[in-house]
Protein backbone atom coordinates (compact mmCIF):
# COMPACT_ATOMS: atom_id res chain seq x y z
CA UNK A 1 0.00 0.00 0.00
CA UNK A 2 1.30 3.44 -0.94
CA UNK A 3 0.64 6.34 1.42
CA UNK A 4 -2.10 8.44 -0.26
CA UNK A 5 -0.04 11.57 -0.76
CA UNK A 6 1.86 13.14 -3.59
CA UNK A 7 5.56 13.78 -3.06
CA UNK A 8 5.91 16.79 -0.76
CA UNK A 9 8.01 19.77 -1.65
CA UNK A 10 9.70 21.63 1.18
CA UNK A 11 10.69 25.25 1.71
CA UNK A 12 14.22 24.23 2.61
CA UNK A 13 16.88 22.06 1.04
CA UNK A 14 19.00 19.38 2.59
CA UNK A 15 21.63 21.95 3.50
CA UNK A 16 19.81 24.18 5.94
CA UNK A 17 22.63 26.57 6.67
CA UNK A 18 24.22 27.79 9.85
CA UNK A 19 20.93 29.22 11.13
CA UNK A 20 20.05 25.68 12.12
CA UNK A 21 22.95 25.55 14.54
CA UNK A 22 21.41 28.13 16.85
CA UNK A 23 18.93 27.52 19.67
CA UNK A 24 17.90 24.05 18.49
CA UNK A 25 21.41 22.57 18.69
CA UNK A 26 22.07 24.28 22.02
CA UNK A 27 18.74 23.42 23.66
CA UNK A 28 19.45 19.90 24.93
CA UNK A 29 17.09 18.40 27.48
CA UNK A 30 15.34 20.97 29.64
CA UNK A 31 16.36 21.36 33.29
CA UNK A 32 12.89 20.12 34.26
CA UNK A 33 13.37 16.85 32.36
CA UNK A 34 16.91 16.47 33.69
CA UNK A 35 15.73 16.79 37.28
CA UNK A 36 13.03 14.21 36.65
CA UNK A 37 15.60 11.79 35.18
CA UNK A 38 17.77 12.24 38.25
CA UNK A 39 14.83 11.61 40.56
CA UNK A 40 14.03 8.41 38.65
CA UNK A 41 17.60 7.14 38.90
CA UNK A 42 18.12 7.23 35.12
CA UNK A 43 21.32 9.25 34.96
CA UNK A 44 23.45 6.24 34.00
CA UNK A 45 21.87 6.28 30.53
CA UNK A 46 23.26 9.80 29.93
CA UNK A 47 20.26 10.90 27.88
CA UNK A 48 21.39 14.58 27.85
CA UNK A 49 24.67 13.72 26.03
CA UNK A 50 26.25 17.02 27.00
CA UNK A 51 29.49 15.85 25.37
CA UNK A 52 27.89 16.77 22.04
CA UNK A 53 26.47 20.03 20.74
CA UNK A 54 23.04 18.83 19.74
CA UNK A 55 23.23 15.62 21.77
CA UNK A 56 19.61 15.74 22.89
CA UNK A 57 16.36 17.67 22.73
CA UNK A 58 13.08 17.94 24.61
CA UNK A 59 11.28 18.42 27.90
CA UNK A 60 8.96 20.69 29.81
CA UNK A 61 10.00 24.10 31.12
CA UNK A 62 8.01 23.59 34.34
CA UNK A 63 5.21 21.51 35.84
CA UNK A 64 2.74 23.94 34.25
CA UNK A 65 4.04 23.26 30.73
CA UNK A 66 1.17 21.36 29.13
CA UNK A 67 1.58 18.38 26.78
CA UNK A 68 -1.20 18.95 24.24
CA UNK A 69 0.04 16.87 21.33
CA UNK A 70 0.90 13.21 21.53
CA UNK A 71 4.64 13.14 22.32
CA UNK A 72 7.03 12.09 19.56
CA UNK A 73 10.29 10.21 20.17
CA UNK A 74 12.91 10.46 17.42
CA UNK A 75 15.56 7.73 16.99
CA UNK A 76 18.49 8.69 14.74
CA UNK A 77 20.70 6.46 12.59
CA UNK A 78 24.20 5.04 12.74
CA UNK A 79 26.97 7.59 13.49
CA UNK A 80 24.40 10.41 13.66
CA UNK A 81 23.16 12.38 16.68
CA UNK A 82 19.95 13.95 18.00
CA UNK A 83 20.16 17.41 16.35
CA UNK A 84 22.69 19.95 15.10
CA UNK A 85 24.70 20.71 11.96
CA UNK A 86 28.08 19.78 10.56
CA UNK A 87 29.68 21.36 7.49
CA UNK A 88 26.44 23.24 6.78
CA UNK A 89 24.49 19.98 6.74
CA UNK A 90 21.71 19.02 9.17
CA UNK A 91 22.35 16.24 11.63
CA UNK A 92 19.73 13.97 13.15
CA UNK A 93 16.27 15.41 13.50
CA UNK A 94 17.09 19.09 13.02
CA UNK A 95 14.88 19.56 9.97
CA UNK A 96 11.97 17.53 11.34
CA UNK A 97 11.96 19.09 14.80
CA UNK A 98 12.12 22.60 13.34
CA UNK A 99 9.16 21.73 11.11
CA UNK A 100 7.13 20.25 13.98
CA UNK A 101 7.86 23.31 16.15
CA UNK A 102 6.65 25.55 13.32
CA UNK A 103 3.39 23.57 13.22
CA UNK A 104 2.30 23.83 16.82
CA UNK A 105 4.45 21.35 18.74
CA UNK A 106 6.59 22.38 21.70
CA UNK A 107 9.77 20.90 23.21
CA UNK A 108 7.50 19.30 25.84
CA UNK A 109 6.20 17.07 23.02
CA UNK A 110 9.36 16.34 21.00
CA UNK A 111 12.20 14.14 22.33
CA UNK A 112 15.53 12.92 21.00
CA UNK A 113 18.76 11.58 22.48
CA UNK A 114 21.99 10.34 20.95
CA UNK A 115 22.39 6.57 21.34
CA UNK A 116 25.81 6.08 19.74
CA UNK A 117 29.26 7.69 19.40
CA UNK A 118 28.11 10.29 16.83
CA UNK A 119 31.33 9.66 14.91
CA UNK A 120 31.22 8.51 11.26
CA UNK A 121 34.61 6.84 11.76
CA UNK A 122 32.94 4.50 14.27
CA UNK A 123 29.97 3.61 12.06
CA UNK A 124 31.31 0.20 10.95
CA UNK A 125 31.62 -0.86 14.61
CA UNK A 126 27.99 -0.24 15.55
CA UNK A 127 25.75 -3.28 16.01
CA UNK A 128 22.37 -3.99 17.58
CA UNK A 129 23.99 -4.30 20.97
CA UNK A 130 22.42 -4.52 24.39
CA UNK A 131 23.89 -1.09 25.16
CA UNK A 132 22.18 0.61 22.21
CA UNK A 133 18.92 -1.31 22.48
CA UNK A 134 18.52 -0.84 26.22
CA UNK A 135 19.28 2.89 25.88
CA UNK A 136 16.67 3.37 23.14
CA UNK A 137 14.14 1.29 25.07
CA UNK A 138 14.75 3.19 28.32
CA UNK A 139 14.38 6.55 26.55
CA UNK A 140 11.01 5.56 25.07
CA UNK A 141 9.81 4.33 28.47
CA UNK A 142 11.12 7.47 30.17
CA UNK A 143 9.26 9.79 27.78
CA UNK A 144 6.04 7.84 28.34
CA UNK A 145 6.40 8.15 32.10
CA UNK A 146 7.62 11.76 32.12
CA UNK A 147 4.86 13.09 29.85
CA UNK A 148 2.14 10.89 31.33
CA UNK A 149 0.96 10.06 27.82
CA UNK A 150 -1.06 6.93 27.13
CA UNK A 151 0.67 6.61 23.77
CA UNK A 152 3.55 8.18 21.90
CA UNK A 153 4.63 8.31 18.27
CA UNK A 154 8.05 7.03 17.21
CA UNK A 155 9.90 8.35 14.16
CA UNK A 156 13.14 6.56 13.25
CA UNK A 157 15.85 6.71 10.59
CA UNK A 158 18.37 4.25 9.16
CA UNK A 159 19.80 1.96 11.87
CA UNK A 160 17.46 3.71 14.27
CA UNK A 161 14.59 1.90 12.54
CA UNK A 162 15.76 -1.58 13.50
CA UNK A 163 16.90 -0.44 16.95
CA UNK A 164 13.52 1.18 17.64
CA UNK A 165 11.58 -1.80 16.28
CA UNK A 166 13.39 -4.18 18.64
CA UNK A 167 13.13 -1.75 21.56
CA UNK A 168 9.36 -1.77 21.09
CA UNK A 169 9.13 -5.51 20.47
CA UNK A 170 11.07 -6.24 23.65
CA UNK A 171 12.13 -9.73 24.61
CA UNK A 172 15.56 -11.35 24.73
CA UNK A 173 18.73 -9.82 23.32
CA UNK A 174 22.10 -11.51 23.12
CA UNK A 175 24.75 -9.27 24.63
CA UNK A 176 27.73 -9.23 22.21
CA UNK A 177 30.10 -8.39 25.06
CA UNK A 178 29.17 -11.27 27.37
CA UNK A 179 27.36 -13.69 25.07
CA UNK A 180 24.50 -13.82 27.56
CA UNK A 181 20.83 -13.39 26.70
CA UNK A 182 19.30 -10.38 28.44
CA UNK A 183 15.66 -9.29 28.35
CA UNK A 184 14.36 -5.89 27.29
CA UNK A 185 10.93 -6.57 28.80
CA UNK A 186 7.40 -6.88 27.52
CA UNK A 187 6.33 -5.38 24.16
CA UNK A 188 5.48 -1.67 24.09
CA UNK A 189 3.14 -2.12 21.13
CA UNK A 190 0.05 -0.81 22.91
CA UNK A 191 1.94 2.36 23.98
CA UNK A 192 2.88 3.42 20.43
CA UNK A 193 0.35 5.06 18.15
CA UNK A 194 2.22 5.73 14.88
CA UNK A 195 5.60 4.23 14.02
CA UNK A 196 7.49 5.78 11.11
CA UNK A 197 10.61 4.06 9.75
CA UNK A 198 12.68 6.12 7.29
CA UNK A 199 15.37 4.54 5.09
CA UNK A 200 15.76 1.50 7.32
CA UNK A 201 17.50 -1.78 6.51
CA UNK A 202 14.86 -4.17 7.79
CA UNK A 203 16.16 -7.08 5.70
CA UNK A 204 19.84 -6.21 5.90
CA UNK A 205 22.21 -4.49 3.48
CA UNK A 206 23.48 -5.81 0.18
CA UNK A 207 26.76 -3.99 0.84
CA UNK A 208 27.29 -6.37 3.75
CA UNK A 209 27.75 -9.45 1.53
CA UNK A 210 31.50 -8.97 1.33
CA UNK A 211 31.96 -7.20 4.67
CA UNK A 212 30.41 -9.76 6.98
CA UNK A 213 33.81 -10.71 8.44
CA UNK A 214 35.45 -7.28 8.37
CA UNK A 215 32.75 -4.80 9.47
CA UNK A 216 30.96 -5.56 12.75
CA UNK A 217 27.88 -3.66 11.59
CA UNK A 218 27.53 -6.28 8.85
CA UNK A 219 27.80 -9.25 11.20
CA UNK A 220 25.62 -12.31 10.79
CA UNK A 221 24.82 -12.21 14.50
CA UNK A 222 24.09 -8.62 15.58
CA UNK A 223 24.37 -6.72 12.29
CA UNK A 224 22.94 -6.25 8.83
CA UNK A 225 24.13 -9.37 7.01
CA UNK A 226 21.37 -10.01 4.41
CA UNK A 227 21.93 -13.74 3.94
CA UNK A 228 22.11 -15.49 0.58
CA UNK A 229 19.37 -16.00 -1.97
CA UNK A 230 19.22 -19.63 -3.03
CA UNK A 231 16.83 -22.46 -3.74
CA UNK A 232 13.91 -22.23 -1.33
CA UNK A 233 14.50 -18.61 -0.38
CA UNK A 234 16.99 -16.63 1.69
CA UNK A 235 19.28 -18.39 4.15
CA UNK A 236 21.97 -17.23 6.55
CA UNK A 237 20.39 -13.83 7.27
CA UNK A 238 21.61 -12.03 10.40
CA UNK A 239 20.22 -13.65 13.53
CA UNK A 240 19.11 -10.26 14.85
CA UNK A 241 17.27 -9.39 11.61
CA UNK A 242 15.72 -12.85 11.40
CA UNK A 243 14.41 -12.73 14.97
CA UNK A 244 13.22 -9.14 14.53
CA UNK A 245 11.12 -10.12 11.52
CA UNK A 246 9.61 -13.31 12.93
CA UNK A 247 6.50 -11.25 13.76
CA UNK A 248 4.72 -8.36 12.04
CA UNK A 249 3.03 -5.11 13.01
CA UNK A 250 4.26 -5.01 16.59
CA UNK A 251 5.68 -1.47 16.24
CA UNK A 252 2.42 0.37 17.01
CA UNK A 253 -1.18 0.94 15.98
CA UNK A 254 -0.10 2.27 12.58
CA UNK A 255 3.20 1.39 10.89
CA UNK A 256 4.62 3.45 8.03
CA UNK A 257 7.81 3.52 6.00
CA UNK A 258 9.41 6.31 3.98
CA UNK A 259 12.24 5.43 1.63
CA UNK A 260 13.90 6.03 -1.71
CA UNK A 261 15.13 3.84 -4.54
CA UNK A 262 17.98 6.37 -4.89
CA UNK A 263 19.24 5.85 -1.34
CA UNK A 264 23.03 5.97 -1.64
CA UNK A 265 23.62 4.18 1.67
CA UNK A 266 21.21 1.29 1.11
CA UNK A 267 22.12 1.22 -2.60
CA UNK A 268 21.04 -1.21 -5.34
CA UNK A 269 17.67 0.50 -5.76
CA UNK A 270 16.86 -0.44 -2.18
CA UNK A 271 16.58 -4.13 -3.10
CA UNK A 272 18.15 -6.82 -0.91
CA UNK A 273 17.67 -10.42 -2.06
CA UNK A 274 14.70 -9.49 -4.20
CA UNK A 275 12.81 -7.37 -1.67
CA UNK A 276 12.87 -3.73 -0.66
CA UNK A 277 14.74 -3.64 2.61
CA UNK A 278 13.26 -0.35 3.81
CA UNK A 279 9.75 -1.78 3.83
CA UNK A 280 8.68 -2.83 7.32
CA UNK A 281 7.01 -6.26 7.41
CA UNK A 282 3.28 -5.83 7.94
CA UNK A 283 3.37 -2.05 7.42
CA UNK A 284 0.15 -0.14 6.79
CA UNK A 285 1.44 2.27 4.16
CA UNK A 286 4.56 3.78 2.63
CA UNK A 287 5.92 6.70 0.66
CA UNK A 288 8.57 5.90 -1.92
CA UNK A 289 10.72 8.45 -3.74
CA UNK A 290 12.51 7.66 -6.99
CA UNK A 291 14.85 10.52 -7.78
CA UNK A 292 17.05 13.41 -6.73
CA UNK A 293 17.35 14.82 -4.09
CA UNK A 294 15.85 11.94 -2.11
CA UNK A 295 18.91 10.06 -0.93
CA UNK A 296 19.53 8.53 2.48
CA UNK A 297 19.51 11.80 4.43
CA UNK A 298 17.40 14.06 2.22
CA UNK A 299 14.60 11.48 2.37
CA UNK A 300 14.57 12.06 6.12
CA UNK A 301 14.90 15.84 6.04
CA UNK A 302 12.61 16.63 3.11
CA UNK A 303 9.82 14.35 4.30
CA UNK A 304 9.16 16.31 7.51
CA UNK A 305 5.66 17.37 6.29
CA UNK A 306 4.85 13.75 5.56
CA UNK A 307 6.16 12.61 8.94
CA UNK A 308 3.88 15.15 10.60
CA UNK A 309 0.91 13.92 8.61
CA UNK A 310 1.67 10.30 9.46
CA UNK A 311 1.74 10.93 13.21
CA UNK A 312 -1.26 13.28 13.30
CA UNK A 313 -3.69 12.40 10.53
CA UNK A 314 -3.70 8.64 10.08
Amino acid sequence: MVFPLASHSATYGCSLGEALAGPLADAGLTPHFRRWLEQQGLTDYDFPRDDLRGGSFGGRLSNDDAVRHQPVVFIHGNSDQAVGTKDNTPLGWSATIRFFLAHGYTPAELYATTWGPADPAEAVKQVHSWEHLSRVRAFIVAVLAYTGADKIDVVSHSMGVTLARKAIKGGPVKDPDTGQRRDLGLPLTDRVDAFVGIAGANWGLTNCYLAVWTAPTCSSDFGFFPGYLGFGGVWGISRFISELNDAEHFEGDRVYSIWSTKDQVVGYGGIVNGRYTSRIPGQDAEMVYHGYPYGHFCTRDLSAPLQLQMVREH
